[in-house]
C-alpha cells in the first residue's frame, strides 16, 4: 500500500472512542520512564551510602539505565513494527515494573545494577511501541495534539522527578523511588490490556547484531570514562575501553551498510543537519544530567540540604529548561538553528562557569537555572535540525535515533563528570564540585563554537 493510500485508509477508518484514555495511560507510562532518570539522581547520595557504593558504583547506577534504554531504543521500535506495538507495550511494562521491584529490594551493587539495566530494557521496549500506538490510534489534527502532549512529557518528567525523588527519599526512603512504579505499573497494565486494541505487525527481521554493537560500544565509552576517575585518563583501564569502543563503532558502521534491514539507513547519517541534531541532543542531555548529578551531591553533601530541599531546589532548573525550550521554539523560525543552538550553548557555558566560581547555594541554583534555560534551547535546536532533513517516511527512525542519542548523552555525561569530580564525591567541600562544573562549561563552549563552523557544501 502506498503512503497516499494508507493516509486515505487511516482518515476513513473510525476512530477509537477510548483514544484519549489510551493517550492518558500511555502518557503516564512514558512519564514514568522519564522520571526514572531524575528521581534517582536526587536519591543517589542516600542510595549509595546505604548500599556501600563507591564513586564508580554510584555513576553506574545513574548511567546503566540510560545506556540500556538508549542502546535498545531503535531495536524496540523495529520490534514494535514486527510483532505489533500493543504486545511490546505490555511486555515492556511488565519488565519495567518487575525490575523496579527488584531495584527497591536490592541490598548490593550487583542486584541494583542488574535491576537498573532491566529497567532500561523494559523502557526501550515500551517507549517506541507506545508512540507507535498513538500514531495508529489518532489521525489529522487530533494526532498533532496527541504528539504535542507526548513531546511535553520531557519537561514535565524532569520537574516531577526531582520533586518526587526529594519527597520519597526524605520520607519512606530511597527504595520507594522504585517501589512507586510497581502499583502504578500494575494499574497501567490492566488499563492498557483493556483499552488498546490488537494492532498487527508487518513481519520482518530484527538487526540484533547492530543493536548489540551500538550498545556495547557506548558501554565501553562509559566504562572508560568512569575508570578514569580512579585509574587516570591515560591508564590502560581508560585507553583500552576507548579502543574497544572505536572498533565497535567501526563494526556498527559496517553493519548498517551491509545488513538487509539495518537499524538506521546509512544515508541518513550522511546528512549534516541530522548529524548536527544528534550531536546537539547528545551534548544537551549530557549537560543536563551533569547539572542534576553534581547538584544532587553538592547540595546534599557540601551544603547539607535534605533530599526534599534538594528536589525543591531543582524545580527552578526544570522550569528554566521548559522556558528555554518554549522561547527557542518561538524565535527559531527567525533566527535559524545555528544561531539558537550557539546562543543556548553559550548561555549554558557561562552559567556553568558561574556555578563553578561562586560556591554558594543561591548562586548554584540561579546559575544552574540559567544553564537549564540554555540547554532547553539546545534540545529544540537539535530536533529542528534533525527533522529539517528527514522525509515523512523516515520520521519514526529519526525519532528513535534522537531518543537514542538523548539516552547515550545521559549515560556519558554522568560517567564523565563523576570522574572529573571524583575527589569531591569522596571528600566533599564547599567548592569541591567546581571541577565538574568547569568541565561542563568547557564542553558547552566548545560545542557552541563548533556550531559556528560552516562546512563547505558538497555538490
Amino acid at each position: 500500500m502506498t503512503d497516499p493510500q494508507f493516509a486515505a485508509t487511516a482518515a476513513s477508518a473510525p476512530l477509537d472512542p477510548r483514544r484519549w484514555l489510551i493517550l492518558a495511560a500511555l502518557g503516564i507510562a512514558q512519564l514514568m520512564l522519564i522520571i526514572d532518570v531524575t528521581v534517582v539522581a536526587v536519591a543517589l547520595p542516600d542510595l549509595g551510602a546505604d548500599l556501600g557504593l563507591d564513586r564508580a558504583g554510584v555513576a553506574w547506577v545513574a548511567s546503566i539505565y540510560a545506556l540500556a534504554f538508549g542502546g535498545l531504543m531503535l531495536l524496540g521500535g523495529r520490534a514494535a513494527d514486527i510483532v505489533g506495538p500493543r504486545r511490546l507495550v505490555l511486555a515492556g511494562l511488565v519488565v519495567f515494573t518487575a525490575a523496579s521491584m527488584l531495584a527497591g529490594l536490592a541490598s548490593g551493587v550487583e542486584t541494583m545494577l542488574a535491576a537498573r539495566a532491566l529497567q532500561g530494557v523494559g523502557a526501550a521496549m515500551m517507549s517506541p511501541a507506545a508512540l507507535s500506538v498513538i500514531v495508529r490510534t489518532f489521525s489529522g489534527a487530533e494526532l498533532t495534539r496527541a504528539l504535542g502532549v507526548w513531546s511535553a512529557l520531557g519537561g514535565a518528567g524532569a520537574a516531577v522527578g526531582v520533586l518526587l525523588g526529594g519527597v520519597l527519599t526524605s520520607g519512606p526512603g530511597w527504595p520507594w523511588v522504585f517501589y512507586v512504579n510497581v502499583p502504578l505499573g500494575v494499574l497501567l497494565l490492566v488499563a492498557l490490556r483493556r483499552w488498546v486494541p490488537p494492532l498487527a505487525g508487518d513481519g520482518g527481521r530484527l538487526d540484533v547484531a547492530g543493536a548489540v554493537l551500538a550498545t556495547a560500544s557506548t558501554g565501553a565509552v562509559v566504562y572508560g570514562l568512569i575508570s578514569a576517575g580512579d585509574s587516570g585518563w591515560v591508564s590502560v583501564h581508560t585507553v583500552l575501553p576507548a579502543a574497544v569502543a572505536i572498533a565497535g563503532y567501526a563494526l556498527f558502521a559496517w553493519r548498517i551498510r551491509t545488513a538487509s534491514t539495518p537499524l538506521v539507513e546509512p544515508g541518513m547519517l550522511r546528512r549534516r543537519p541530522i548529524v548536527r541534531g544528534l550531536a546537539l541532543v547528545f551534548v544537551a542531555t549530557a549537560l543536563m544530567i551533569s547539572v542534576f548529578f553534581l547538584g544532587s551531591f553538592g547540595l546534599q553533601r557540601s551544603h547539607e540540604l535534605t533530599a526534599l530541599e534538594t528536589g525543591l531546589s531543582f524545580l527552578p532548573v526544570a522550569a528554566g529548561t521548559i522556558l528555554g525550550s518554549a522561547l527557542a521554539g518561538r524565535v527559531l523560525p527567525r533566527w535559524g538553528v545555528r544561531a539558537v543552538s550557539v546562543a543556548g550553548l553559550m548561555i549554558a557555558a557561562i552559567s556553568m562557569a558561574a556555578a563553578a566560581a561562586i560556591p554558594s547555594v543561591v548562586a548554584l541554583i540561579v546559575s544552574t537555572t540559567a544553564a537549564g534555560f540554555g540547554i532547553g534551547a539546545g534540545f529544540v535546536s537539535a530536533a529542528a535540525s534533525l527533522f529539517s532533513a528527514v522525509q515523512p517516511h523516515e520520521a519514526g527512525v529519526a525519532s528513535g535515533a534522537l531518543s537514542t542519542f538523548h539516552e547515550f548523552g545521559a549515560a556519558t555525561g554522568v560517567a564523565a563528570v563523576s570522574s572529573v569530580a571524583a575527589a569531591a564525591l569522596v571528600t566533599p567541600a564547599a567548592d569541591a564540585f567546581a571541577s565538574g562544573y568547569w568541565f561542563a562549561a568547557v564542553v558547552a563552549a566548545v560545542a557552541g563554537l563548533l556550531c559556528l563552523v560552516r562546512p563547505k557544501e558538497r555538490r
